[in-house]
């Protein structure tokens, strides 16, 4: 099957922003949008309630594909836009249809208040066991939000893209990770903004009085490896411009801060193939439930 930006619809205002930032995200690789409906039957007895009758399910099932499909193509025209209708379990339907993705991009009811996301058990569930890049859109997510204000302080979808913002862990980072969030700054034109967050080393304690400050030094060095591990890829992508943030701290706190002027937050989520079943991570978990910008997670060995 051709590869697509596959989005997770059910009719709600957070799957609509998802297939709004899926027809932009298609535009910019050039790549069909599919939206995949996911209907769950409901018991018999309901069923046949008059307000629920075969016919107003098979409406309504028809209908939110059809009228979303409809305005994708009114405001993206030059994006391919198919629908597809499917029975059964939603994440287990949405596992199954990432397969054949490039991308899958789901949404997220945002935060009363606080202006993150709420991304429920589904979401979670469909993260932890998909091998695709998973991006989730908070619903009201605007193309105006990803750029930078117009010279007036307007919102503007005219003007440059916010930086990408890639959480990286020097202890351990994975190609995919990095060449994704690579990717995603170079098809915006924009910067990548590398955020790598570490604490200092317990032996520091020892050396004070040793002459020099520990903390700088295990800084200085931090800041080095990080260096070292974006070196080859600036290499292979000299076009995009690299800031390199490296701070003491918790890395999930690093990274909602730095989503607040991003048009994308890039994270990794290593594959564990437990019997005791998938997890995201603390600090992903952390970042897809306060970040303000978009997330994309990005599964690695």
């Amino acid at each position: 099957m051709a590869r697509t930006i596959t989005v997770g619809l059910d009719g709600s205002a957070e799957s609509r922003a998802a297939a709004e930032w899926a027809a932009r995200e298609a535009e910019l690789r050039g790549l069909p949008v599919r939206l995949v409906h996911v209907w769950q039957p409901v018991p018999e007895p309901i069923a046949q309630a008059p307000l629920l009758g075969s016919e107003t399910q098979q409406d309504w099932t028809e209908r939110i594909p059809r009228e979303t499909a409809e305005g994708l193509g009114l405001r993206h025209p030059g994006v391919e836009v198919r629908t597809e209708h499917r029975s059964g379990t939603p994440s287990d339907i949405l596992v199954e249809a990432a397969r054949d993705a490039e991308l899958l991009v789901l949404g997220s009811r945002a935060l009363s208040g606080l202006g993150g996301f709420l991304v429920g058990s589904v979401g979670q569930s469909v993260i932890a066991r998909t091998e695709v890049p998973v991006v989730l859109v908070r619903a009201g997510e605007q193309a105006a939000d990803e750029h930078v204000p117009d010279p007036a302080g307007v919102p503007s979808a005219a003007t440059a893209f916010r930086p990408v913002v890639l959480g990286l862990d020097t202890g351990g980072p994975d190609d995919t990770v990095i060449d994704f969030a690579f990717q995603e700054a170079q098809r915006r034109a924009t910067d990548l903004h590398v955020v790598q967050a570490w604490n200092a080393s317990p032996y520091s304690v020892y050396t004070v009085g040793s002459g020099f400050e520990p903390h700088e030094e295990f800084a200085r060095e931090r800041a080095a490896a990080l260096a070292g591990a974006l070196r080859p890829w600036r290499q292979k992508y000299p076009e995009v411009r690299v800031v390199e943030v490296s701070r003491p701290g918790s890395a999930a706190p690093l990274l909602v801060d730095a989503s607040r002027d991003a048009s994308l937050v890039v994270v990794g989520r290593r594959v564990r193939r437990s019997p005791f079943g998938a997890h995201i991570g603390a600090v992903t978990h952390a970042v897809l439930h306060h970040s303000t910008a978009p997330v994309a997670v990005v599964a690695h060995d």
